[in-house]
């Protein structure tokens, strides 16, 4: 009895926070309440404030769970890679895409673009959690392939920034867009073109834009 009680309020937190991402995602940051998160969880408000104090605390342990492992594990893949860097960059694109269909997180990223103004510390604790961890992620696979020559010399930092805009665009699509359209956005066609379109111009050999970062 110890044993499985233990087991279960080991599980809160991840019952907590996956309910989270769902309150948020649908009512964002400001109007989600945490009576409606507790609720989902099947949790108390009193047993969620044991483990988050805070609305802006259960928001970081959201990105904390929901987001950062899956950047780690791109991470380390990127560290792991030997071979084309245009298919390891494919490869990073490809995951975001998938990411972006299948679950709730693509709502984040609209989350806090909306909030920003009125919660900059959550904008912060983005920003350098996920943001500038992912931008560096593609900007080492542009410098590696500059370096061995697969690339063209490319102002990096520029280039990272043109790079992920688009998978930006697409998951505020998702969740602004989306539902008045008058048709689907076809998101995996999307992303096939622009990394057709990068990997034509970052390839070795075409016209030059301006200098390595």
């Amino acid at each position: 009895m110890r044993a499985g009680r233990r087991r279960q309020k080991e599980a809160r937190p991840h019952q907590i926070t996956r309910a989270a991402l769902e309150v948020f995602a649908q009512a964002g940051f400001a109007a989600a309440r945490l009576d409606d998160v507790a609720l989902r969880a099947g949790v108390s408000k009193g047993t969620l404030y044991l483990y988050f104090p805070s609305k802006e605390e259960l928001f970081k342990a959201v990105v904390r769970a929901a987001i950062l492992p899956n950047l780690l594990r791109a991470e380390r893949a990127a560290a792991r890679h030997e071979g084309s860097q245009a298919a390891l960059l494919g490869a990073f694109l490809d995951l975001i895409a998938r990411r972006i269909r299948r679950s709730r997180l693509s709502a984040i990223p609209k989350l806090v673009l909306a909030e920003a103004s009125n919660f900059p510390d959550l904008a912060r604790f983005y920003l350098e959690a996920v943001v500038d961890r992912a931008m560096a992620l593609v900007a080492g696979i542009l410098r590696r392939g500059i370096a061995t020559g697969e690339f063209r010399p490319v102002p990096v930092e520029a280039a990272v920034v043109s790079l992920i805009g688009p998978v930006l665009m697409l998951a505020l699509w998702r969740h602004s867009f989306a539902a008045v359209a008058a048709r689907p956005l076809d998101e995996p066609a999307v992303l096939r073109a622009h990394l057709r379109l990068v990997l034509d111009g970052l390839r070795a050999g075409s016209e030059p834009g301006g200098r390595a970062g």
